[in-house]
Protein backbone atom coordinates (compact mmCIF):
# COMPACT_ATOMS: atom_id res chain seq x y z
CA UNK A 1 0.00 0.00 0.00
CA UNK A 2 1.40 3.17 -0.86
CA UNK A 3 0.70 6.74 0.50
CA UNK A 4 -2.29 7.58 -2.11
CA UNK A 5 -4.30 3.90 -1.22
CA UNK A 6 -3.27 4.59 2.60
CA UNK A 7 -5.46 8.01 1.82
CA UNK A 8 -7.80 6.29 0.14
CA UNK A 9 -8.27 3.55 2.85
CA UNK A 10 -8.64 6.64 5.74
CA UNK A 11 -11.01 8.44 4.00
CA UNK A 12 -13.45 5.44 2.89
CA UNK A 13 -12.89 4.36 6.66
CA UNK A 14 -13.83 7.55 7.92
CA UNK A 15 -16.15 9.32 6.11
CA UNK A 16 -13.77 12.51 5.42
CA UNK A 17 -12.95 13.57 2.16
CA UNK A 18 -9.59 12.49 0.55
CA UNK A 19 -8.10 15.90 0.77
CA UNK A 20 -9.27 16.27 4.49
CA UNK A 21 -7.77 12.64 5.07
CA UNK A 22 -4.37 13.82 3.54
CA UNK A 23 -4.01 16.65 5.80
CA UNK A 24 -4.82 14.38 8.67
CA UNK A 25 -2.08 12.36 7.30
CA UNK A 26 0.70 14.52 6.71
CA UNK A 27 -0.39 16.40 10.25
CA UNK A 28 0.28 12.32 11.88
CA UNK A 29 3.99 12.04 10.37
CA UNK A 30 4.71 15.78 10.93
CA UNK A 31 3.67 15.47 14.64
CA UNK A 32 5.49 11.92 14.60
CA UNK A 33 8.71 13.29 13.58
CA UNK A 34 8.88 16.15 15.96
CA UNK A 35 8.42 14.11 18.96
CA UNK A 36 10.69 11.41 17.80
CA UNK A 37 13.65 14.47 16.82
CA UNK A 38 12.47 15.70 20.41
CA UNK A 39 13.51 12.14 21.88
CA UNK A 40 10.07 11.55 22.74
CA UNK A 41 8.65 8.11 22.56
CA UNK A 42 4.85 7.98 20.51
CA UNK A 43 2.60 5.42 22.07
CA UNK A 44 -0.38 4.28 20.77
CA UNK A 45 -2.67 1.96 22.87
CA UNK A 46 -3.39 -1.35 20.69
CA UNK A 47 -1.45 -0.03 17.42
CA UNK A 48 2.19 0.23 18.86
CA UNK A 49 4.68 2.31 19.86
CA UNK A 50 7.60 4.42 18.18
CA UNK A 51 10.43 4.84 19.77
CA UNK A 52 14.28 6.41 18.95
CA UNK A 53 17.39 4.73 19.49
CA UNK A 54 21.21 5.24 18.66
CA UNK A 55 22.85 2.99 16.49
CA UNK A 56 26.99 3.33 18.02
CA UNK A 57 29.77 3.58 14.94
CA UNK A 58 31.33 0.61 13.77
CA UNK A 59 33.44 -0.93 11.02
CA UNK A 60 32.20 -2.68 8.24
CA UNK A 61 32.87 -4.24 5.22
CA UNK A 62 32.48 -3.63 1.28
CA UNK A 63 30.90 -6.30 -0.10
CA UNK A 64 32.42 -5.93 -3.70
CA UNK A 65 35.95 -5.41 -2.22
CA UNK A 66 36.10 -6.85 1.35
CA UNK A 67 37.98 -3.61 2.11
CA UNK A 68 36.81 -2.13 5.72
CA UNK A 69 35.32 0.63 5.98
CA UNK A 70 33.39 2.96 8.84
CA UNK A 71 29.92 3.40 9.52
CA UNK A 72 28.60 6.36 11.32
CA UNK A 73 26.93 6.13 14.77
CA UNK A 74 23.19 7.20 14.00
CA UNK A 75 19.57 7.62 15.23
CA UNK A 76 17.10 4.45 14.23
CA UNK A 77 13.18 4.75 14.40
CA UNK A 78 12.01 1.46 16.51
CA UNK A 79 8.30 0.61 15.66
CA UNK A 80 7.07 -2.33 18.40
CA UNK A 81 3.46 -3.77 17.27
CA UNK A 82 0.91 -3.28 19.57
CA UNK A 83 -1.32 -6.21 21.07
CA UNK A 84 -4.62 -5.45 18.61
CA UNK A 85 -2.38 -4.72 15.79
CA UNK A 86 -0.86 -8.62 16.31
CA UNK A 87 -3.89 -10.26 16.83
CA UNK A 88 -5.41 -8.33 13.66
CA UNK A 89 -2.56 -10.06 11.67
CA UNK A 90 -2.76 -13.11 13.02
Amino acid sequence: MNKAELIDAISAESGLSKADAKKALDGFVSATSTALKAGDKLSLVGFGSFSVSKREARTGRNPQTGKEINIAAKNVVKFKAGADLTGNVN
